[in-house]
Protein backbone atom coordinates (compact mmCIF):
# COMPACT_ATOMS: atom_id res chain seq x y z
CA UNK A 1 0.00 0.00 0.00
CA UNK A 2 1.13 3.55 -1.07
CA UNK A 3 1.16 6.29 1.12
CA UNK A 4 -0.86 9.33 0.33
CA UNK A 5 -0.77 12.69 1.88
CA UNK A 6 -4.10 13.95 2.86
CA UNK A 7 -5.61 16.72 5.00
CA UNK A 8 -6.83 14.90 8.44
CA UNK A 9 -10.85 14.86 8.49
CA UNK A 10 -11.21 14.76 12.68
CA UNK A 11 -8.03 15.45 14.21
CA UNK A 12 -8.01 19.01 12.65
CA UNK A 13 -7.41 22.58 14.19
CA UNK A 14 -8.04 24.76 11.12
CA UNK A 15 -7.82 22.57 8.15
CA UNK A 16 -6.08 19.35 9.33
CA UNK A 17 -3.15 20.36 7.37
CA UNK A 18 -0.23 19.79 10.17
CA UNK A 19 -2.76 16.02 11.24
CA UNK A 20 -1.72 15.08 7.82
CA UNK A 21 1.29 15.94 7.41
CA UNK A 22 2.19 14.36 10.86
CA UNK A 23 0.11 10.75 10.07
CA UNK A 24 2.80 10.78 6.65
CA UNK A 25 5.55 10.61 8.97
CA UNK A 26 4.16 8.76 11.93
CA UNK A 27 4.87 11.17 14.16
CA UNK A 28 2.83 13.16 16.99
CA UNK A 29 0.51 16.22 15.31
CA UNK A 30 1.94 18.37 18.21
CA UNK A 31 5.27 18.17 17.13
CA UNK A 32 4.05 19.42 13.54
CA UNK A 33 2.20 22.37 15.23
CA UNK A 34 5.09 23.64 17.36
CA UNK A 35 7.64 23.09 13.95
CA UNK A 36 4.90 24.87 12.06
CA UNK A 37 4.24 27.79 14.78
CA UNK A 38 8.61 28.38 14.71
CA UNK A 39 8.60 28.29 11.26
CA UNK A 40 5.72 31.43 10.70
CA UNK A 41 7.58 32.89 13.84
CA UNK A 42 11.63 32.72 12.77
CA UNK A 43 11.19 32.30 8.61
CA UNK A 44 7.46 34.02 8.14
CA UNK A 45 6.93 32.08 5.52
CA UNK A 46 5.09 29.54 7.71
CA UNK A 47 1.21 30.79 6.92
CA UNK A 48 1.52 31.25 3.41
CA UNK A 49 3.28 27.84 2.86
CA UNK A 50 -0.09 26.85 5.82
CA UNK A 51 -2.48 28.41 2.75
CA UNK A 52 -0.80 26.89 0.17
CA UNK A 53 -0.98 23.11 1.71
CA UNK A 54 -4.62 23.32 2.75
CA UNK A 55 -5.17 24.68 -0.84
CA UNK A 56 -3.32 21.58 -2.39
CA UNK A 57 -3.56 19.03 -0.34
CA UNK A 58 -6.88 16.93 -0.95
CA UNK A 59 -9.17 15.57 2.11
CA UNK A 60 -8.87 12.21 3.58
CA UNK A 61 -11.54 10.14 1.63
CA UNK A 62 -13.76 8.33 4.11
Amino acid sequence: MEKRLYKHNTDKKLDGVCAGIAEYVDIDPTVIRLLWVLATLFAGAGILAYIVAAIVMPRKPD
